[in-house]
């Protein structure tokens, strides 16, 4: 498995890049921004996109999916609960100053337990709403596990909960029950900033610890 992150965006968003490097098979997770510069990386890489993945809707994680989508026609896969989100991403991202395109319909949506495949690897999906009604994080267990935790879980802090439809209370539930249960050597890589793992989040975290 390669896993590059490519930061995008004003919000300097993790975009991830995941791919089998076995059949060169590959999923997207959170084109948030510059998708000309992402597409100029996957073309360097030669990888085939199977599905565009997102953790949540929030304007600086999906500005950049319909340009994608566009270039790669991969399926979108988003929990329903963000479909509100998703639809008004330009009400959204104007009050900030930006100003995307419509976006485009999400063609699958995803709830825990769902399996992503592609080449030889999967990604499990897992609830974790809180930052937002139905954010997910992305698992792949095995030897050297990893989670794509999106605005959930962060290096030293969660996701804000001063949202509408944000709570901190279903948001700490959420990395307790869905994320500080993976094994504590699990690679965290998160929406923003630096990867960390379960076990020093579980340890330091000072809004959830363990």
């Amino acid at each position: 498995m390669l896993i590059e992150a490519i930061v995008v965006g004003a919000l300097q968003v993790n975009c991830y890049l995941v791919v089998d490097t076995n059949t060169q098979e590959a999923v997207l997770i959170d084109p948030g921004d510059e998708a000309e510069h992402i597409l100029h990386r996957l073309s360097g890489l030669g990888c085939r996109i199977k599905a565009i993945l997102l953790t949540h809707a929030h304007f600086d994680h999906v500005m950049g999916v319909r340009k994608v989508k566009e270039a790669l026609n991969a399926p979108i896969l988003l929990h329903e609960a963000e479909v509100g989100i998703y639809e008004a991403l330009q009400e959204h991202a104007s009050a900030y100053g930006f100003h995307p395109d419509a976006p485009l319909p999400a063609d699958r949506h995803i709830k825990t337990g769902d399996v992503i495949s592609f080449g030889t690897l999967t990604l499990s999906v897992r609830e974790t709403p809180g930052h937002s009604p139905g954010g997910v994080s992305y698992v792949s267990e095995g030897a050297s596990p990893v989670v794509f935790s999106g605005d959930a879980l962060f290096a030293g802090s969660i996701g804000r909960t001063d949202f509408p439809n944000s709570s901190f209370e279903t948001l700490e539930r959420s990395i307790r029950v869905r994320l500080y249960t993976l094994p504590d050597d699990t690679v965290v890589y998160p929406g923003h900033g630096p990867a960390t793992t379960i076990g020093r989040e579980k340890q330091y975290n000072p809004y959830v610890r363990a």
